[in-house]
């Protein structure tokens, strides 16, 4: 019987700088965040929205990144068992970029909203329930913390975007990085700065935050970047 990663301590799950720690405390900071959601509208619930979205992309992408190939390589069914949460990815990042393309009040945005909510919950389930526990089981400690050290870096470099097109594994997704990175990155400081109220340049803002969003969704878009998808994560390149 598994022990699921939410019922652990820190020193259980291999001290501080385990890669599951890590996992278990970003987990955590998610669950707060669609709390917050609740109730929320407009204004406020976009801003809740891109506090979440800027911790669920860049963890997802450090996952299928880091994580999810040493599982497939030490665990008999890790191949299912990961193809599983990149559906769940997947599926995420198609239903961000509907939300991100209608307007405040739009009567779809609210079982679309729901729908995302309900993903992120069972995903976080199947995480720390199952592939988590797994990866416990087969992995020593010491291996457990160079994969959270790993695990942080790439985090801290990723994408932190929906990316529908993008392949979920390498090596498209880790191809794609560096480009999605910066462009996602410029794109939230344009947006971080129209946030903060009326300014003269607003419109320069919104005009370089559509730029960047349209030359995201070409970069992404690109042939190299689809290397290593599986078809059940695929989104045609409309």
């Amino acid at each position: 019987m598994h022990v699921s990663v939410a019922e652990q301590s820190t020193a259980q799950l291999g001290g501080p700088l385990s890669v599951l720690v890590r996992q278990k405390r970003d987990h955590v900071k998610l669950n707060a965040l669609l709390q917050e959601l609740e109730g929320t509208h407009d204004r406020q619930q976009g801003e809740v929205l891109r506090r979440i979205y800027r911790l669920v992309f860049p963890h997802a992408f450090a996952e299928e990144a880091v994580l999810w190939p040493v599982m497939r390589r030490v665990l008999p069914d890790g191949g299912d068992l990961t193809l599983e949460v990149e559906q769940e990815h997947q599926e995420v990042n198609e239903l961000v970029t509907r939300l991100e393309s209608l307007e405040e009040g739009d009567p779809e945005r609210g079982p679309l909203l729901n729908r995302l909510v309900e993903v992120l919950r069972e995903d976080v389930r199947d995480e720390e329930d199952t592939l988590l526990p797994r990866l416990q089981e087969r992995v020593a400690v010491s291996r457990l913390r160079l994969l959270g050290v790993a695990w942080e870096i790439v985090r801290g470099t990723a994408p932190t975007r929906a990316h529908p097109v993008v392949a979920r594994r390498p090596p498209g997704n880790a191809l794609a990085a560096v480009p999605l990175s910066v462009l996602d990155r410029l794109r939230d400081a344009a947006d971080f700065a129209l946030l903060r109220g009326p300014q003269p340049p607003a419109g320069a803002l919104q005009r370089a935050s559509s730029a960047l969003r349209r030359a995201s969704h070409a970069v992404e878009r690109l042939p190299l970047f689809t290397r290593g998808e599986d078809p059940s994560t695929s989104t045609a390149r409309r």
